[in-house]
C-alpha cells in the first residue's frame, strides 16, 4: 500500500532542554520538497551539513539514539521526534537546532505530535516508495531479544515485553497493532528510570536536563512524579514509542512484525543494521513499478535532494 509523501505546511519551533546534555535548544521544523528526505542541520556549527535520519549514520549512544555525518556533526535523543515523525507520516522535513541535542520536552512524543496536527501536514504528489523485507532477523543479547517476522497486513505491529527486578515494574507487555493508525495509544508514554539508578547515570555524564517534568522517576513502590502515570503500563508503552522512532531511520515504513523482550535502542539499530546492511534481504518498489530490487541510486546520498523517499 503505497503513501504519499508529505510535509509540514508551516514551520514549527519547539524549544526546550535536551535531557542527557542539559542544555537550552531551539528546534525549527521546516517543510520540505518532495524526495528531500528528512535531516537535521546544526545551525550552531561553522559546516551545516545535513545529517540525515538514517540507519547508516547511527554511532554509538548510551540511553538513547544517535546519528552523525561523515564531518562528526552529531544529534543525540532522537527516537520521540522520530516516532512522532513515523506516526504522521511526515516524510520530508529540514530541522534546524542550535544544539546536539533534540529537546525532552514532556518525556515522550506528545508535544511534537500535538504541535505538528495543530500547524497542519501537507500532503505532497509523489507516492512514497515501499520497502518488503523478504525473511525474519533476530538479534539477540543474552536475555534481550528483538525480531522481526514479515506478515501479509499493510500495517507494523509491535509485541513488546519487559521485566525489571523491582516492586514497582515488574512484568509488561503490550501488544500495538497498526502502528501508524493507532499511535495515541503510546504517544504520550514518557521516558523512566528507578531512582538508585541517577547516580550511575549522572556519573556516566548523562540526564543533566532530566527532571520530573520529563520523565518518571520510581522509587521502591511508587513514582515520585505528583501527577502519577499516564497509564498503568506507561512504561513498556514508552518502550515501543522508543522502538518505533528508531525503526524508522530505515527510511521506509516498515510492514511487518517486531517482537521484542527486554530491548532498547542499541539493539533495535542492530537488527536495522543487519537487515539494510545486504540488498539481497529487501526488495523496494515505487507505486509505478513491480520490478523487484528496483535500483534507487540515491537510496544514501548526503544531499537533501537524493535522500531515499
Amino acid at each position: 500500500m503505497f503513501c504519499n509523501q508529505a510535509t509540514l505546511k508551516k514551520k514549527i519551533l519547539f524549544e526546550g532542554l535536551g535531557l542527557h546534555f542539559g542544555l537550552p535548544v531551539k528546534m525549527y521544523l521546516i517543510p520540505a520538497d518532495i524526495d528531500t528526505g528528512i535531516f537535521f542541520i546544526r545551525t550552531d556549527l561553522k559546516k551545516k551539513e545535513p545529517i540525515f535520519a538514517n540507519w547508516k549514520n547511527i554511532i554509538p549512544a548510551q540511553l538513547c539514539t544517535k546519528i552523525s555525518n561523515k564531518n562528526g556533526d552529531q544529534i543525540a535523543t532522537i527516537e520521540h521526534l522520530m516516532f512522532a515523525l513515523y506516526s504522521l507520516g511526515i516524510t520530508n522535513l529540514r530541522i534546524e537546532i542550535n544544539g546536539p541535542e533534540v529537546p525532552i520536552m514532556d518525556g515522550s512524543a506528545k508535544i511534537f505530535i500535538d504541535e505538528i496536527l495543530n500547524k497542519g501536514i501537507k500532503q505532497q504528489d509523489k507516492k512514497m516508495n515501499q520497502v518488503i523485507i523478504k525473511k525474519s532477523f533476530e538479534i539477540k543479547d543474552g536475555r534481550k531479544a528483538i525480531r522481526y517476522d514479515p506478515t501479509k497486513k499493510n500495517y507494523l505491529e509491535v509485541d513488546y515485553s519487559i521485566e525489571y527486578n523491582d516492586q514497582f515494574i515488574k512484568k509488561q507487555n503490550f501488544f500495538l497493532t497498526d502502528a501508524k493508525k493507532n499511535f495515541k495509544e503510546v504517544f504520550s508514554s514518557r521516558t523512566f528510570c528507578h531512582q538508585e539508578d541517577l547516580e550511575k547515570i549522572f556519573a556516566m555524564g548523562l540526564a543533566k536536563g532530566g527532571s520530573l517534568d520529563n520523565a518518571i522517576v520510581i522509587s521502591g513502590t511508587k513514582v515520585l512524579n505528583q501527577d502519577g502515570l499516564r497509564f498503568s503500563d506507561e512504561f513498556v508503552r514508552h518502550k515501543i514509542l522508543d522502538c518505533i522512532g528508531d525503526l524508522y531511520l530505515a527510511g521506509f515504513f516498515i510492514y511487518g512484525k517486531i517482537t521484542c523482550n527486554q530491548g532498547g535502542h542499541e539493539l533495535t539499530c542492530n537488527l536495522l543494521k543487519e537487515i539494510f546492511n545486504c540488498a539481497d534481504n529487501f526488495s523496494v518498489f515505487s507505486d509505478k513499478s513491480n520490478i523487484e530490487n528496483k535500483k534507487i541510486k540515491n537510496y544514501q546520498s548526503k544531499r537533501p535532494i537524493e535522500a531515499v523517499v
